[in-house]
């Protein structure tokens, strides 16, 4: 029987595979382990999502985080003021690939085209080639990174710790802004994350935040509103409604859909960041950004105050912490053929039930499911809503063919 092919090897990739695998499908799953993470978030990060919220979903029990730490001997986190060190998420979603998906391939898909008669065609980088029934499109945040026009015209040849402007993604180790003068561009938490631990890196550091993207930071969980439902994100009617009704996400209006997966659980600091960024960090609110260009090597911003005024802004280097845009352009190993059959919404893939786009057999799931799904898709809890219901239709189809 022909395998399901999996591309990825994140918290989605590892937890669809794991729910296909207890459906008794064949499959093969492709990447690095929780590359994303090891690789590019910063060295010291912590997770801004509750122990409840960072389960990978598998259809067994005794694969959660808290199993890890007990297996591993690390302290227990279970409650929503446990604070999660990435180190120990990037261990955990190893642990969980090491047990669930032993025979992970670490090489990298080069291409996917449809066949004539169905199916798919891969090739692999180690030159093999093969036939999968379907394929399960689970890369994450792999390039997706956004860069506004506005600072992009510094760095034509793109973004680059060397250069004058970097993305936030590029970045694993800040002390080598030890003695800089840095500026992060973003009001979200990889933002004042990142500005966070340059500053305790040596850095001098100061927050660019446009519009109206005010620095803010969430309520501790003590302080949470006590009659309103609770969501892995915090208590309101309409974060329920995102976590726990997705399904019903890809009947509303395409405007609709896009703004809410922009806006909610947008731009916000995690409650316990508060203290450090404001002993270390400057924050400026501007308007705007106009433009970015350089001045004796040197990266200087262009701004529009909230005033109206306008005003420079020079440092060493500039950190875009603009956040990720999903865009089927970037799935370079998708062949032009398939993209071209794709049903797409302002460049994201319009998927219907179980996570299936409109070609016959191709799936996606994370991050790139979330203008069909919603902001749910952005979380590792989202594992939870997007795995069993895509084996589950996936199974269902072959099935029936």
């Amino acid at each position: 029987m022909q395998p399901v092919a999996v591309i990825g090897a994140g918290p989605y990739g590892l937890s669809a595979a794991a729910h296909l695998r207890a459906r008794g499908i064949p499959v093969r799953v492709f990447g690095e382990p929780m590359v994303s993470w090891q690789a590019h978030m910063p060295a010291g990060m912590l997770l801004k999502s509750t122990p409840v919220a960072s389960n990978i979903d598998a259809p067994q029990p005794g694969h959660t985080l808290v199993d890890y730490c007990d297996e591993a001997g690390l302290p227990r986190l279970v409650t929503d003021e446990d604070i999660i060190p990435v180190e120990t998420f990037v261990g955990y979603g190893q642990w969980f690939q090491q047990k669930i998906v032993p025979d992970l391939e670490r090489v990298r898909v080069v291409s996917v085209d449809g066949r004539p008669g169905g199916g798919f065609e891969l090739k692999l980088d180690s030159g093999e080639q093969f036939t999968a029934r379907a394929v399960v499109v689970a890369t994450g945040l792999s390039g997706l990174s956004r860069l506004p026009s506005e600072l992009a015209a510094a760095v034509p040849d793109g973004p680059s710790p060397a250069g004058p402007v970097s993305h936030s993604a590029q970045h694993h180790d800040l002390t080598r802004y030890a003695d800089q003068d840095l500026l992060v561009v973003g009001a979200g938490q990889s933002a004042l994350e990142t500005a966070v631990l340059a500053a305790e890196a040596g850095a001098r550091v100061r927050v660019v935040a446009r519009g109206r993207r005010s620095v803010a930071f969430g309520a501790p969980p003590w302080d949470q509103p006590k009659l309103r439902p609770e969501s892995p994100f915090g208590r309101a009617w309409s974060l329920y409604a995102f976590s726990y009704h997705a399904g019903g996400y890809r009947h509303l209006p395409a405007a609709t859909r896009h703004y809410l997966t922009r806006r909610v659980l947008g731009p916000l600091g995690a409650w316990w960041l508060r203290e450090r960024f404001e002993r270390k960090v400057e924050a400026r609110e501007v308007r705007r950004i106009v433009t970015t260009g350089t001045r004796d090597g040197r990266p200087v911003l262009s701004l529009e105050t909230l005033g109206g005024r306008a005003r420079e802004l020079a440092a060493d280097h500039v950190i875009a912490a603009t956040g990720y845009r999903v865009d089927l352009a970037a799935l370079s190993f998708l062949g032009h053929g398939l993209r071209a059959r794709l049903a797409t919404s302002r460049g994201t893939p319009k998927l219907g039930a179980g996570y299936v786009s409109s070609v016959p057999g191709l799936y996606f799931t994370g991050m790139l499911a979330g203008s069909s799904y919603g902001p749910v898709m952005r979380f590792v809890c989202g594992t939870e809503f997007a795995s069993p219901r895509l084996a589950g239709h996936l199974a269902a189809a072959h099935r029936g063919a």
